[in-house]
């Protein structure tokens, strides 16, 4: 370590550990507010959290702290603008709601009364996205701490939605109207993990999501399969050929124009992620299967991360009960999910399945498509100046070389990189056995602290290797 880094080391590592337990009680006293966005019941509590983190951001220091009311559940929004008008500007990105949990789901002890049971701290939202959201608390008041500044070295920003768990129905419409106060330089998003607890990483780029049911329409009710079958279309046979031509012999989607703009993998990033301790045998124990699959020439990491895919999420039609029931159904359905990567447009992919789906049905079925809202893709550049930021303030507080890695799922973020135009970037420290919306959800102590830590250099940093104009 140079000798400013070391400096800075000294002096965060010391303010972050006499300030643990105060930090751990007070985490804990937010755990214990069930705000579960998702049950009806709970609206009052979701309010109450929301009322929560906006106190604390304002006992840290924070000088702008609003509460913003949405027709659902509310978010937070805090700013703390630096004294140089030239530092960068950065947005962080989380949610104080959580998902459903019970004593009787399986938990060990009540979801919303946190235990710290060995170096693990137990409770709903305690990775998923409490913890990692207020890390930054302490975070900011270890670097102010360690440089002598009253102010954050960055234009400081927080976002904690109160509706992710619940498919966050009015993010995009919350970041439209306030898209001039959310205006930044670069989105870090405080709700991901790392590869392992011996692995730290920085996700570089999340996937997006087109989904639609199509329902297909043959005679105008169930008809007598010796009488008319045959002669006549059937709706589940036209369901069933068009699930086959979804892909091809190679495994790729067949759907003429899907793979339009697709960003391809670099060699650097192929390299990046064959780097990792990836155990093939162990993922599929995960995934409970029996063997790999998937388009010809990736490997199953880059399948899951950087390549488009469609899935057959759900197909039916006619009789499902027991014995037999000789029709023709007058009707069946096929839902269809589709995973994009970078340079994708999700307009463009359902006009191409829209066309594509109509050409696969014969004549005299009718074919109707519904798609739901899209969500798109994001990706950071690896030689961006403020993800090489985030490796670098990580790298110092696990004391070791930060992987990369990108998420196969999607979630608002991209939102963020669409409306306000910033590269999104990913500051998670949970690990896959954290148990996210599982029974006895944790976090591992000695990695939430790490991410205090980072988040402590991670603000110099970027204000000393990525200026702005004013």
């Amino acid at each position: 370590m140079s000798q400013s880094v070391d400096s800075a080391v000294s002096a965060v590592r010391p303010y972050i550990e006499q300030h643990r337990a105060a930090f751990l009680d007070d985490l804990a006293e937010w755990l214990r507010i069930p705000s579960v966005s998702a049950q009806p019941e709970h609206a009052a509590d979701v309010r109450r959290s929301a009322d929560w983190l906006a106190a604390k951001l304002r006992e840290t220091g924070f000088p702008t702290v609003e509460v913003w009311r949405t027709p659902g559940a509310p978010a937070v929004f805090a700013e703390w603008p630096a004294a140089d008008p030239g530092a960068p500007t950065v947005v962080v990105y989380g949610h104080h709601d959580v998902q459903p949990a019970a004593r009787e789901d399986g938990w060990e002890s009540d979801p919303f009364e946190p235990v710290v049971r060995g170096n693990r701290l137990y409770a709903r939202g305690a990775a998923d996205d409490k913890g990692q959201v207020f890390f930054h608390t302490l975070g900011v008041r270890a670097h102010l701490a360690a440089t002598g500044r009253t102010a954050p070295a960055v234009h400081l920003k927080l976002l904690i939605e109160g509706e992710e768990e619940s498919g966050s129905p009015h993010f995009r419409e919350l970041v439209e109207q306030h898209a001039g106060r959310l205006a930044a330089d670069a989105v870090i998003v405080s709700d991901t993990g790392m590869w392992s607890e011996d692995t730290p990483t920085v996700c570089t780029g999340m996937r997006g999501l087109a989904e639609c049911e199509i329902r297909l329409h043959g005679p105008g009710q169930d008809i007598h399969s010796g009488s008319f079958g045959g002669a006549v279309p059937n709706p589940a046979t036209a369901a069933a050929r068009l699930v086959a031509a979804l892909h091809d012999e190679h495994a790729r989607v067949a759907v003429p124009g899907f793979y339009d703009g697709v960003a391809e993998l670099t060699d650097r990033e192929r390299e990046l992620f064959a780097g990792l301790p990836f155990d093939e045998q162990r993922w599929l124990g995960t995934a409970k299967s029996r063997a790999t699959h998937g388009e010809a020439g990736y490997s199953t990491l880059e399948r899951v991360w950087a390549r488009p895919t469609a899935e057959v999420n759900g197909i039916g039609g006619g009789y499902q009960g027991p014995g037999s029931k000789t029709i023709i159904p007058s009707s069946a359905m096929v839902k269809l999910s589709f995973r994009l990567v970078a340079g994708q447009d999700p307009g463009h992919i359902e006009k191409a399945v829209r066309a594509w789906a109509e050409e696969q049905v014969p004549a005299g079925t009718r074919c109707d498509i519904t798609f739901g809202a899209a969500t798109r893709p994001c990706l950071t550049p690896l030689d961006h100046p403020a993800l090489q930021s985030l490796v670098r303030a990580m790298g110092r507080a696990f004391d070791q070389p930060v992987g990369h890695t990108r998420e196969g799922g999607s979630g608002p973020a991209a939102d963020l990189q669409e409306v306000l135009g910033a590269p999104v970037l990913f500051l998670g420290i949970s690990v896959p056995s954290d148990g996210w919306h599982a029974p006895n959800e944790k976090v591992e102590l000695d990695l939430l602290f790490k991410g205090v830590e980072t988040s402590a250099y991670l603000w110099g940093d970027l204000a000393e290797h990525w200026r702005t104009e004013p």
